[in-house]
């Protein structure tokens, strides 16, 4: 048994704290140097010795820990972690008995009620992402109360910290059977092939599902689509799908090429008929600028933070000039899809950044749609920072 360790946190962060904000920084706490264990378990107290909440130690980016209970007798064990990924199961209900998706988040961290781990299902398989080395402590606890409550197929794990030695091949897979490789999950009737054993993305990013489909159903039917930053080219599949005139993806890594085709094939697309083109998206803007190439939908979903050979990419400081050169690649009453995942600022910042980028063009837009997380992805009031996604379907008027 574990020996529950006192931190005292600071006066100005425990306000918050009694309110619900679940993640502990190491600025808020007078004593962290009295945890030396990655997964102990905390009690926080205020400046008054009252209890403000009970959790675990574990390095999480800026975070040392997450609050999990209020209960001070609460006990961190299987029957825990079963009620909180049961009632997550509950809310995912309409999820699973649909036939048209097979692939969404079963338990989105914080928002669930345990921050520093993720569990998603792809048709039968589950996949856990842990994010520190101390929710990975609670590994058998929560593998238990998950095989407890569904039939898992197959489990495979995620470790998204820094760990000792080198990755190891299927050091991924735990138990039930191997998925096929590829496995191909539906979601609103698109096919996609996803990998569960390689590496920390498996090919598709789940938590762009209503963005996706909206391309496919309004946004795509005899358009001439760009899609940037494109990965494995799950936007150029679903606005192909809409009856786009052509796609044309854009990403950095070579493997994108033959991922993307890869995922055209398992829609019955001709992927000869598109371009997937490998190449840094701001040679690529150059280049159709000089060729003067106009789009009638852009899609710009770029990573938080990317680094090339010329290029360094940061949302926070370079998204508005992202968007004047895509402006100056869109038809007039195009359409402009800007998303980010940046989880340090909020949709008005976003949108201040939308307003400047037409200003210093000269141009006038009308937003059309804005997008933020699923419903799987389940967040919390209390934690703006888990609800990172910021999606705006701009248009770009005469």
């Amino acid at each position: 048994m574990k020996q529950n360790i006192k931190l005292k946190v600071k006066s100005s962060f425990a306000k918050n704290m009694k309110a619900g904000y679940p993640l502990i920084t190491e600025d808020a706490i007078m004593n962290m140097k009295d945890v030396k264990e990655e997964g102990a378990i905390i009690e926080l107290f205020d400046d008054q010795q009252r209890f403000l909440g009970k959790g675990y130690y574990g390095k999480q980016n800026k975070g040392r820990g997450w609050i999990l209970s209020r209960n001070q007798n609460e006990t961190f064990d299987v029957s825990f972690f079963e009620q909180k990924l049961k009632t997550a199961i509950e809310h995912r209900t309409s999820l699973f008995q649909d036939e048209r998706t097979t692939a969404f988040r079963l338990f989105n961290g914080e928002g669930d009620g345990i921050g520093g781990f993720t569990i998603d299902y792809y048709d039968g398989y589950y996949v856990i992402s842990w994010y520190s080395e101390g929710v990975y402590q609670f590994k058998n606890e929560v593998i238990q109360a998950l095989s407890n409550l569904v039939d898992v197929k197959g489990l495979y794990e995620k470790k998204r910290f820094a760990s000792q030695g080198t990755y190891m091949e299927d050091e991924d897979f735990i138990s039930g059977e191997k998925a096929p490789e590829p496995l191909l999950v539906k979601e609103n009737d698109i096919n996609f092939a996803v990998y569960l054993n390689d590496g920390a993305m498996v090919g598709i990013f789940l938590d762009q599902r209503d963005v996706r489909k909206t391309i496919r159903n309004k946004y795509s039917k005899g358009k001439n689509v760009l899609n940037t930053f494109s990965y494995t080219g799950a936007f150029s599949v679903a606005a192909a799908l809409g009856g786009a005139v052509k796609t044309t993806s854009v990403d950095l890594a070579n493997r994108s090429k033959s991922k993307t085709i890869e995922q055209f094939s398992v829609n019955g697309i001709d992927f000869e008929a598109q371009d997937i083109i490998v190449e840094d998206v701001f040679h690529y803007f150059k280049y159709a600028v000089r060729k003067e190439l106009k789009f009638d939908l852009v899609i710009l979903d770029p990573p938080s933070f990317a680094r090339s050979k010329k290029h360094t990419f940061s949302a926070g400081k370079d998204y508005t000039d992202l968007l004047m050169q895509a402006i100056a690649i869109t038809e007039k009453n195009g359409i402009i899809v800007a998303s980010t995942n940046c989880s340090t600022f909020g949709m008005t910042k976003f949108k201040g950044f939308i307003e400047k980028a037409f200003k210093q063009t000269g141009g006038k837009y009308k937003i059309r749609e804005e997008f933020s997380l699923p419903k799987d992805f389940k967040t919390i009031e209390e934690f703006k920072e888990g609800d990172y996604l910021k999606v705006v379907f701009i248009e770009k008027q005469a």
